[in-house]
């Protein structure tokens, strides 16, 4: 299955009626495996911060979480495994696995807990599989 399939098939899925806004897998190095049409463009920073905050946790959370040039705030997430933020109505949900992280962003009807469950779901099956 490509990494695409995954995109489109699981992070883009309905739930209750509802689905995630843009949703992408980008290699730990920052490397596009596959998104959807309106993911926002990214700079590299912005994904060796997450990174940094998976490695240190907290980092994040006094500057706030930047994607796309959208500011998140930072919410309690699992230290080293999910980074959670919110904007507005909505947010976004990170999953770290071995090779990639997983970023589902939201805005309402969808709420924070369907982002997390469709993202931390599909972020656990990869790590099952060893991605």
């Amino acid at each position: 299955m490509s990494w695409q399939t995954y995109v489109d098939e699981h992070l883009l899925c309905d739930i209750e009626g509802n689905h995630l806004t843009a949703a992408a897998i980008v290699g730990h190095d920052g490397a596009v495996w596959a998104q959807s049409s309106n993911f926002p463009q990214f700079k590299p920073e912005e994904i060796k911060a997450i990174m940094n905050d998976f490695e240190e946790p907290g980092t994040l959370a006094p500057t706030g979480l930047h994607l796309g040039g959208t500011k998140y705030m930072v919410l309690q997430g699992e230290a080293g495994v999910v980074i959670r933020g919110k904007k507005g109505p909505g947010g976004i949900t990170i999953k770290k696995t071995n090779m990639a992280i997983l970023i589902g962003i939201y805005d309402e009807p969808m709420t924070p807990g369907q982002c997390n469950l469709v993202v931390e779901r599909l972020g656990d099956y990869l790590l099952e599989q060893g991605f």
